[in-house]
């Protein structure tokens, strides 16, 4: 029996761990481990340990299927596709091109993305984007302001080389563990590690000075460190002369933030804040990692260029061991931003409401009539489907049933639609709304590139066909265009990335051809590149070179606990599932070791409501509330509620209040409040 190996990486965090698949008579038997991989070093989570098990799960979609009354019918491609074609075509044709709205996936490889933008604007719509919005759209917005440049500063093995490492916003050791390791590696060679979460995780164990702050805090400890900084001297005003804009007015804007007045605010001690300020200024070399703790808050973007005002006044970035590193959650959003699947920008970060980037991509794509942006965010789709604005939707890979905040509002805006198309692997929340669900397949069925949170691109090759009739979503992407009329004539992944390397300027020098196992990093703009690995070693690309610092007042969260709400609900990850949960929770492995959906509760606060560990409780918020057990712990502070958000329950709490610039919603600060069921 004939065993091949086939090199892929991982489907679950942005980390970009590769594995092997091993394949015998086209079925994927199991996994081999990938010693000389630059990040992972053959090490895998459990998620990735457990990857495989999706693959030939019994719920795997594997036709195409029309509803048919209460239920579904079974079609051939032929049918689907012309359904597909006329729900589309039917509402541009009644409403305009506006009236539809399409979701890029942050689980489909660049290619797809990059089609699926396309598709969206050679039909016309502006209403492009995936869920990104839903994690690191600050970042976004908030490094290409402050730096000029949308990912992290460093490649993941240089965190090894750093002095200080502050993880501010993140639960790596259980959402990254792989990332994990090489902090542990730095603090095994003396370095300094901070973690600053309002729950005490097992990122925080490995800390050397712990900064549990309330929920929606962070802009306000950030700017306490920044003041202390700027007090004490402890900044590099050379660094500061020759690369950077806007310090006076920084200064200006903390002078008063005190840290007592930060310690008044984020519950924590004023003497922990200077001890965390002098550590990363006085280090050597210091770098901040940051996830969704920082992002998923109505002030998301502020929380990001706070981080950026942090790292500038104290010179570290464009070195070694010093940067900023926003940890992506799935395996492709960098990559699906890079791809312009993001209502403000075409691909390459080209900014959507620009006459030249219409104008450039006209000339690319050979067509007129481009539209300008940016359109409809992922939220912003959704209300548009509940007002009517929007009348039909192409979602691919995506579940906005589970994954949106305030998910009753999102079926029922889906169910508002006069068609919904949605093409993913399982039947999710979201495709059980659908009109049509189009089959496609998973990663380890079909090939194409990958970016992850350090910009690495890796090419993941295909190990095994589809189940049944699926098809690559690749191939669903031009099947469904070319009924629409327009040339996709792209016979596989590689020569989507040709056109690729012409119109997205970071990827002009990565072919398919030197995407060997390691990948390339972007920026990489020739074929003799060698890639750039750390950003901003000579400058910005920003208005004369220079990084910008922008002054950020705290505000306080939309939401906060009251008489009737008392508990300040926090939600997140755990290391067992990943995101909405669509494959976790079908892997017999991972929802064996975490099956329901739990409730963090401080002891006190449970004796207090007469709750006992393992206890239904009903957990409510304005929008709607969901039953979880109580798992009684010390690890949040009284006040302060923690559910994970793998399970449907979660996201019906969830608050819709957005940031006002990036558009995430703020599903790190929700009033609830909790009782025992009887």
């Amino acid at each position: 029996m004939t065993k091949v190996l086939v090199p892929t990486v991982c489907p679950y965090c942005g980390a970009g761990c590769g594995f092997f698949i091993s394949v015998e008579r086209e079925r994927a038997t199991g996994i081999e481990y990938m010693p000389d991989h630059p990040v992972s070093e053959g090490a895998l989570c459990s998620k990735g340990n457990a990857a495989l098990e999706i693959l030939h799960h019994q719920e795997r979609l594997t036709t195409p299927l029309k509803r048919k009354g209460e239920g579904w019918a079974e079609i051939s491609w032929e049918e689907a596709v012309d359904l597909a074609a006329k729900g589309l075509g039917d509402a541009i044709k009644k409403h305009g091109s506006e009236s539809i709205a399409l979701l890029a996936s942050s689980k489909c490889s660049n290619e797809e993305n990059y089609l699926i933008e396309k598709l969206a604007r050679l039909l016309g719509s502006p209403h492009v984007d995936n869920c990104a919005r839903l994690c690191h759209a600050p970042s976004v917005v908030g490094l290409n302001r402050t730096l000029g440049a949308a990912g992290m500063t460093n490649p993941i093995p240089d965190i090894e080389s750093s002095k200080c490492i502050f993880v501010i916003g993140s639960n790596l050791a259980e959402n990254h563990p792989v990332i994990s390791r090489w902090i542990h590696r730095a603090k095994d060679a003396g370095a300094v590690v901070m973690v600053a979460d309002p729950r005490e995780t097992h990122t925080s164990w490995m800390a050397d000075i712990f900064l549990q702050l309330a929920p929606g805090t962070d802009v306000a400890l950030l700017n306490g460190m920044a003041h202390v900084i700027i007090k004490e001297d402890l900044l590099d005003e050379d660094y500061i002369a020759a690369n950077t804009r806007g310090f006076e007015a920084l200064r200006e804007s903390v002078k008063d933030f005190t840290p007592e007045k930060a310690a008044e605010i984020t519950g924590v001690p004023a003497d922990d804040i200077v001890r965390a300020a002098r550590a990363y200024a006085i280090s050597p070399a210091s770098t901040i990692l940051y996830s969704m703790g920082i992002t998923q808050h109505s002030t998301g973007t502020d929380n990001v260029q706070a981080v950026s005002n942090l790292a500038l006044i104290s010179g570290h970035l464009g070195r070694p061991g010093a940067g900023v590193m926003p940890l992506r959650g799935q395996n492709n959003v960098q990559g699906a931003c890079d791809m312009g699947a993001l209502t403000e920008f075409y691909p390459g970060y080209r900014s959507a409401d620009d006459p030249e980037t219409i104008e450039l991509f006209s000339s690319a794509w050979g067509t007129e009539g481009l539209p300008m942006g940016p359109g409809l965010t992922a939220t912003e789709m959704i209300d548009a489907a509940a007002s009517g604005d929007i009348k039909a939707m192409y979602i691919v890979g995506e579940d906005p049933a589970n994954s949106d905040p305030c998910s009753r509002h999102v079926r029922e805006a889906l169910e508002n639609l006069d068609f919904l198309v949605v093409q993913d692997i399982f039947m999710t929340a979201t495709a059980q709304a659908a009109d049509l669900v189009l089959p496609g397949a998973a990663w380890a069925e079909e090939e194409g590139s990958y970016t992850n949170t350090e910009r690495r691109v890796q090419w993941s090759s295909k190990a095994i066909d589809p189940p049944g009739a699926a098809l690559s979503d690749l191939v669903i992407i031009c099947k469904v265009a070319r009924s629409l009329g327009l040339d996709f004539d792209y016979p596989d992944a590689a020569s989507v990335l040709v056109e690729i390397n012409r119109t997205v300027p970071q990827y002009g020098g990565i072919t398919r051809e030197r995407l060997g196992r390691a990948g390339l990093i972007w920026p990489c703009p020739t074929p003799d590149h060698p890639g750039t690995p750390i950003l901003h070693s000579s400058g910005f690309k920003l208005a004369g070179g220079r990084a910008s610092m922008v002054p950020v007042p705290y505000r306080p969260a939309a939401e906060d606990a009251s008489w009737v709400y008392p508990f300040v609900l926090t939600t997140g990850r755990i290391a067992i599932h990943h995101n909405a949960g669509s494959m976790t929770r079908r892997s017999p492995s991972l929802i064996g070791r975490e099956p329901d959906l739990y409730v963090e509760i401080n002891t006190a606060d449970a004796a207090r409501l007469k709750v006992a560990d393992g206890d239904e409780v009903l957990v409510a918020t304005p929008r709607g509330e969901t039953v979880a057990y109580a798992r009684l712990t010390d690890v949040v502070k009284r006040g302060v509620v923690f559910m994970p958000f793998h399970f449907p329950g979660t996201n019906v709490l969830t608050s819709e209040v957005t940031d006002p610039e990036a558009r995430i919603p703020e599903f790190k600060v929700s009033a609830c409040k909790i009782s025992r069921r009887d």
